[in-house]
């Protein structure tokens, strides 16, 4: 019976010596492989980022009217719909969820024009910089 306790003392102990004092090749190899996901994480991001950047970017050089300024006014129409709630104008149905998804909508649409443009003015430049090196 005291040894079956002094064992598993001895198990907790060890468990809390090993959080207190980790083994240095344990957490080095912990550090590498978090190091390794946010790494992967931040390179999908970013291919993500630069895939809407080139869609809105051919977007806004598209031949068509409607296809260069369709994602404009879109965001104007929502922008103006929370506009009009502030002002009291608003549809009897619409309710603050609504408002709330119409803000995010808000965020995700400029938040796309903005990479988009911003790919748009930047990308020539560091394309040019890379040539001349």
């Amino acid at each position: 019976m005291v040894g079956e306790i002094l064992g598993i003392l001895g198990k907790v102990a060890g468990s809390v010596a090993d959080r207190i004092f980790p083994d240095p090749e344990h957490e080095l190899k912990r550090i590498e492989l978090q190091q390794a996901l946010q790494a992967a994480v931040l390179e999908r991001t970013s291919e993500i980022e630069r895939a809407a950047a080139e869609v809105v970017k051919a977007e806004a050089q598209g031949q068509s009217w409607l296809q260069r300024t369709w994602r404009p006014i879109t965001m104007l129409v929502f922008v103006g719909l929370i506009v009009a709630r502030w002002l009291g104008w608003s549809a009897p149905n619409l309710g603050e969820a609504e408002v709330l998804k119409l803000w995010d909508i808000v965020e995700i649409g400029l938040g796309g024009y903005v990479i988009g443009r911003s790919a748009e003015k930047v990308l020539p430049g560091i394309v040019q910089s890379l040539k001349n090196n």
